[in-house]
């Protein structure tokens, strides 16, 4: 199984060029779309999204990961195997969420270059190749060198920020909901939302935060639009009272 995780967006050629590449390098292996609404060029919230999505894949899955603002640049193309699933993609924090909570992780630097490499492209000149040939069985052998860990490591912790807003105006953050406690109010925006298991059990309109179908605690609102009532964006802070501030940050 293939699976994409990128901040391509549906509206451009990309995704679709990526996917002719694994098609002809993986014929006949699934391609799953993940997500193409990773945030732009922010390999920090898009390392705690891949972390949180990609645990419901079993193992063997080959995700291909771009979001990769350094394309074209000296920074690394890489291969990461972690819990038994397969990563590439930059070496530029993107995976180190994956590398550093999975167990038995591995890593290899990509060493291979097709003889045509568009500078600003390695998601299909590069990524993809490689990504088909682990899809396909064919582990690359000659195209890459293990190394020690990743350059680029972002903090293993909890990251208290909005990630990603869905099109109901949810808000996904970087808190998992196993070190939530239902007690604690979730302070945004100087509002403080107590938590509810469903969105039935709020209000028409009310805010509140719970712990989505990913493990990660989200703030929404029943039948409205969270991120509209409060102004929310990608980056914003927030606070979960009573949570371990040391196991945040």
């Amino acid at each position: 199984m293939l699976v994409l995780f990128t901040d391509y967006g549906w509206h451009d050629p990309y995704v679709g060029q990526v996917k002719a590449v694994l098609h002809e390098t993986a014929p006949g292996v699934p391609v799953v779309d993940l997500l193409h609404a990773a945030p732009d060029f922010n390999a920090h919230a898009g390392a705690h999204l891949l972390d949180a999505l990609s645990l419901s894949f079993p193992p063997g899955a080959v995700f291909l990961c771009v979001v990769d603002p350094g394309v074209g640049t000296a920074r690394d193309a890489v291969v990461v195997q972690s819990d038994g699933r397969w990563f590439v993609g930059p070496d530029n924090g993107l995976l180190s969420l994956v590398a550093a909570r999975g167990e038995g992780t591995r890593v290899w630097r990509i060493t291979w270059r097709p003889e045509d490499l568009a500078d600003t492209f390695h998601g299909r000149d590069l990524f993809a190749p490689i990504a088909g040939e682990l899809a396909a069985g064919r582990f690359p052998e000659q195209g890459v060198e293990e190394i020690h860990g990743l350059q680029v490591e972002f903090d293993p912790a909890d990251l208290a920020r909005i990630l990603y807003i869905d099109h109901y105006g949810n808000a996904w953050t970087g808190l998992r909901g196993g070190l939530a406690d239902p007690e604690s109010a979730m302070v945004v925006k100087s509002r403080a939302l107590t938590w509810r298991r469903t969105f039935s059990e709020a209000e028409k309109g009310e805010l509140f935060w719970y712990v989505n179908s990913s493990g990660l605690v989200e703030i929404a609102a029943n039948r409205a639009n969270a991120a509209e009532l409060l102004g929310l964006k990608v980056g914003d802070t927030v606070r979960l009272a009573g949570s371990p501030e040391n196991r945040l940050h």
